[in-house]
């Protein structure tokens, strides 16, 4: 296919907009594939009115209260799930009594608040608020918090690697060099020690008289890991605004881990300083919203999450542009995730939703308003 413009359009995507219209975005495959850019003189997320399934939600779910928060034998509660990957809030208080090994696939835990230690077979890690723990599949752990209130999001996939950072470079959005990798610590304990196996929906418990983090050294290029988002570096363009793509921090099959952390604003008068509008044609996103001031949105706070399916479009809030026009820099942090197959609400995370934002643009209100 062969780029046209045909109207009244930009010159180019994000920059320069045609006074008095809305940029959308119409594109495939997450940002990377063929698109093109409508020019609109009402936003496209102006409805007033939803009805059927297809719609925007969000969550506040600081509400919800899982099974391990209240007793240490529970489990971290599931939000979404599709064929691919599944979502749990935890909110564990106690350390694990148990230790758990996923024979399914890997398990990322994105520390949102809460301090202490992953035991792991390789050894252990110890974590803070804004840490990745990355665990590959099969490996016996444990979570043991030194705090009270925790908060920690699960995401549970295939197997998780780095993206590609292709021309630019090896070294872009983070290091390698800043990943953790755990020392062993071996324990020499007799007892009774439970280790829960979770494989296709089912658990079995296998009951060891020896402690099960026996290991006394590794060698090799498969291991948990620890990463900060402090340690993210966006990539970013003073004349362009990227797509979230390039924020990509963890692929597996079926979706991408992105991370979203504080950013200059770009600074050519002409381009796009808030998200573009879009469609999500391919794609169901989630965002959870971990620190700082969320601009694009109102109403917006610490441990909610908005997710917006395929073939629904979403943006900035009315005004966010001109609330960006004053800053220099972004001041949020937020876990994405885009995903091919589509996420299913759980009952426990509907209750925890709200129903005012699916309509909340067109009403230029706060995600709360009324």
């Amino acid at each position: 296919m062969i780029p046209q413009r045909k109207g009244m359009a930009s010159k180019q995507a994000h920059v320069d907009l045609p006074e008095g219209t809305c940029e959308e975005e119409h594109g495939r495959q997450a940002f990377t594939g063929r698109a093109s850019h409508l020019y609109r003189t009402a936003p496209p997320t102006a409805w007033v009115k939803v009805e059927g399934p297809l719609r925007p939600w969000a969550f506040d779910w600081n509400q919800l209260t899982p099974p391990d928060q209240t007793d240490p034998d529970g489990d971290p509660l599931v939000v979404l799930s599709s064929t691919d990957l599944s979502v749990l809030v935890s909110r564990r208080s106690a350390p694990m009594p148990f230790f758990v090994r996923d024979a399914d696939g890997d398990v990322v835990y994105f520390v949102h608040r809460g301090e202490g230690t992953l035991e792991t077979d390789y050894g252990p890690l110890r974590f803070r608020a804004g840490d990745y723990l990355v665990v590959p599949k099969g490996t016996t752990h444990r979570v043991v918090p030194t705090t009270t209130d925790n908060f920690f999001l699960l995401i549970e996939g295939d197997e998780f690697v780095l993206p590609d950072k292709g021309l630019l470079g090896h070294h872009a959005l983070f290091d390698p060099g800043v990943l953790e990798t755990p020392e062993p610590e071996p324990h020499d304990e007799r007892g009774e020690f439970r280790v829960r196996v979770r494989r296709r929906g089912e658990v079995t418990t296998f009951t060891f008289p020896h402690h099960p983090l026996n290991v006394v050294g590794w060698q090799g290029d498969l291991a948990p890991f620890r990463l900060n988002v402090a340690d993210f570096r966006p990539v970013v363009s003073p004349r362009y605004h990227l797509p979230p793509s390039v924020h990509t921090t963890f692929r597996c099959r079926g979706f991408d881990i992105a991370t979203f952390a504080p950013r200059p604003f770009e600074t050519d008068p002409g381009a796009l300083r808030v998200p573009f509008y879009h469609s999500n044609i391919d794609n169901d996103e989630l965002l959870f919203y971990h620190d700082g001031d969320f601009f694009s949105r109102k109403g917006i706070d610490k441990g909610m999450a908005t997710l917006h399916p395929a073939g629904v479009h979403h943006g900035p809030q009315p005004g966010a542009a001109e609330g960006a026009a004053t800053k220099e820099m972004t001041d949020e942090v937020a876990v994405m995730i885009e995903c091919l197959e589509p996420l299913t609400v759980s009952p426990e995370a509907e209750k925890a939703s709200i129903q005012a934002y699916a309509t909340s643009w067109a009403r230029g209100l706060g995600l709360l308003d009324e």
